[in-house]
């Protein structure tokens, strides 16, 4: 699996997150060619503000592996993480981040912060962004338009 591929297939999964009205971000771990972990954002219907695509993406990886170091494992996200989930990419020891669609708001890989690369940690993530950014972005400005549309039809 390719960088391409696995990006698509962390956009089909934020499409899926978008259908159960979730913040449409998905997330997929890759270690030699092979998704060991793959989720997308479960808040709203797991009532956990941990359930973010990239943590239960990460989780599911540690499992299949049987380890909580990541270290081999790229990381592709729709959205750039945030700082819980940059924190976990670091502590995890993942080797590599790919992401789509850049977070001014919230993003903690090089927007707001870059706790990836920061050199005061002791693991820094290789960071590739930008990466079907267009699709990406798109299918979040289209949830968010849509749900301000519900919530005025509402008041």
């Amino acid at each position: 699996m390719d960088d391409r591929q696995a990006m698509e297939r962390a956009l089909h999964l934020a499409r899926e997150a978008a259908d159960l009205g979730e913040v449409p971000v998905g997330a997929v771990a890759v270690k030699d060619g092979q998704v060991v972990g793959e989720a997308f954002n479960r808040r709203e219907t797991d009532r956990d503000p941990l359930a973010h695509a990239e943590l239960l993406a990460l989780g599911q990886a540690a499992r299949r592996l049987g380890a909580w170091r990541l270290t081999g494992v790229t990381l592709y996200a729709t959205l750039e993480p945030c700082a819980m989930c940059a924190g976990a990419l670091v502590q995890s020891r993942v080797s590599r981040l790919v992401f789509g669609a850049r977070d001014p708001k919230a993003g903690a890989v090089g927007s707001l912060y870059d706790l990836a690369r920061d050199a005061r940690h002791n693991h820094r993530v290789e960071v590739a962004a930008g990466l079907l950014a267009e699709e990406s972005g798109a299918l979040l400005k289209e949830f968010f338009r849509a749900l301000r549309e519900r919530r005025e039809t509402i008041e």
